[in-house]
């Protein structure tokens, strides 16, 4: 599958310097940041800093160096906020909307680690 990816989106633009952020996280190849519209108390929108679309594009054409550390980034973030249910935590949701039918509203790969409250259950009955 070809993507094409739109280097105006809005996360491309935070990448950029051009929209500020509040970064929780940062390394070479990925970016942590509080969402603007929080659905929980805590609420983290975790993204690459490659030119990805959906989490199939980075799982399929990132290098082996971006995967490692965007998975390291995710494990660093959910330990900052204190939400893994290993140590103190009560719990975390992923959540990566990928496309149309999945609701994508950023065309730039990310994941939600949403936290802080119960979550109810996966989707909602149709």
């Amino acid at each position: 599958m070809a993507y094409v990816y739109d280097d105006q989106n809005i996360f491309a633009k935070i990448l950029r310097g051009e929209i500020p952020n509040t970064t929780v996280h940062e390394t070479e190849h990925t970016l942590a940041f509080r969402d603007v519209a929080p659905q929980a108390p805590e609420h983290v929108l975790i993204i690459p800093k490659g030119a990805y679309v959906t989490y199939d594009h980075f799982a399929s054409e990132a290098s082996d160096a971006e995967i490692v550390d965007f998975t390291r980034a995710v494990a660093d973030v959910c330990n900052a906020l204190g939400v893994c249910p290993g140590s103190a935590g009560s719990g975390y949701r992923l959540v990566s909307n990928a496309g149309q039918d999945g609701n994508q509203e950023v065309p730039h790969m990310h994941v939600h680690v949403v936290a802080g409250r119960g979550l109810g259950g996966l989707l909602p009955q149709a």
